[in-house]
């Protein structure tokens, strides 16, 4: 083979790499010796985190198949009347379908149209909000007016106020940077409207949302460059609002004094039954578990067991190995990190009895089709934020 044809060769290879993309493919020459690519990366490796992607759907996998051990023996409770052993299996595999379809319509918008479109979103979610509340539009459930029925499935407007605030409090502060050192001007207004949400999610009442929401704000604030002190601020601000609305309400106070002592004859067939049979539940699970689809506690004696103490019957079922193996820490992105991250923290530690009982799910796990659908369509906007870098990283044009 001559130089000229060897020559004539490499060059081809590195020709037909490129793909519009030299900075990718152009050989580099580092005292005598070639560097360049030995293959090209197909784009789909190179489009989004599917680690990230496969997580999530062993999680939801591994929640579909729990929301029905928890449920298996709901059709023997009069309370839900007549209904066919798989009942929440089929809602929960329904709300999954179209989770997955809005998630992947949303992973089809950009980040700068999120951005355009944030405060229109927090409008939507403000005006949702107030809608629950509207008596035959709003749906009552154990006291709590929280649903709107949507025909197909009943949703939860406090789910999209989760998303919703991430998404205005991100592009707020980017709008405030440049005055972001100022109380008044960068804080004061984006305090002002979680407290509107919070007032709003407070009169359904959904304390637990609000905490949710509440964190979310503070931490793109904290993420945003915010003054330390002003940080500071705000957090003991809002840890005292916390401590007078449970100060202020009777049955906050029972939830509190139940939490510190669930077992007590005055608390376990009150405000602590729940948190009582939680433990019990993990308890019995020990190390390995007792097998799934073998927890006894699901059998009417643990109440709300597929959707917010779900994390029970796990822990009946497939004992501390399967609790650990769920803590999963970064969801990468930070908003969404905060969001996941918090809301999980408060369910885990409600159902190890380590914070006081609220009604918030397991995120990507628990039944529920509105929390289901903001959660697939928050890891859908992660994964548009990573595509998004990976593509102005090759040269590309989103």
């Amino acid at each position: 083979m001559t130089a000229a044809t060897s020559a004539w060769q490499r060059l081809t290879a590195w020709l037909g790499g490129l793909s519009g993309k030299a900075a990718d493919v152009l050989p580099v020459r580092v005292g005598g010796t070639d560097y360049s690519p030995t293959r090209s990366t197909p784009a789909a490796v190179l489009g989004f985190d599917q680690t990230l992607l496969w997580v999530v759907v062993a999680l939801l996998a591994w929640g579909l198949v729990m929301v029905y051990s928890a449920s298996i023996a709901m059709p023997d409770n009069p309370r839900f009347g007549k209904i066919a052993p798989t009942h929440f299996l089929m809602l929960h595999a329904r709300a999954l379908v179209v989770g997955f379809v809005v998630a992947l319509l949303a992973f089809q918008v950009s980040m700068a149209t999120w951005e355009r479109v944030a405060p229109w979103l927090f409008v939507v979610s403000i005006v949702l909000l107030v809608a629950v509340l509207i008596p035959h539009v709003g749906i009552v459930v154990n006291g709590a007016r929280r649903w709107l029925s949507l025909g197909i499935m009943n949703f939860q407007p406090s789910e999209l106020a989760k998303f919703a605030v991430l998404v205005y409090a991100s592009d707020y502060m980017v709008r405030k940077m440049d005055v972001k050192e100022r109380f008044f001007r960068a804080v004061l207004p984006m305090g002002a409207a979680v407290a509107i949400v919070g007032v709003l999610l407070l009169a359904e009442p959904d304390m637990g949302a609000f905490m949710v929401v509440a964190v979310i704000a503070m931490g793109i604030l904290f993420l945003g460059g915010v003054n330390a002190r002003m940080f500071f601020l705000i957090a003991g601000v809002l840890v005292s609002a916390f401590a007078v609305m449970i100060a202020s309400s009777p049955w906050r106070r029972e939830r509190v004094f139940a939490y510190l002592d669930p077992f007590s004859e005055e608390h376990a067939l009150g405000k602590g039954y729940q948190l009582s049979h939680s433990l019990i539940a993990i308890g019995r699970g020990e190390i390995f578990g007792v097998g799934l689809g073998g927890s006894v506690e699901k059998l009417h004696w643990l109440p709300e067991a597929h959707t917010d103490f779900l994390l029970a019957v796990i822990g009946e079922e497939f004992g501390l190995v399967g609790v650990l193996t769920l803590v999963f820490a970064g969801l990468v992105a930070q908003g969404v990190a905060i969001w996941m991250g918090f809301q999980a923290f408060i369910n885990m530690g409600v159902n190890l009895g380590a914070l006081p009982t609220k009604g918030l799910t397991l995120p990507l796990m628990s039944f529920g089709g509105s929390a289901i659908l903001m959660n697939l369509v928050a890891l859908a906007v992660v994964l548009r934020v990573d595509y998004e870098n990976k593509l102005l990283m090759r040269g590309g044009r989103v």
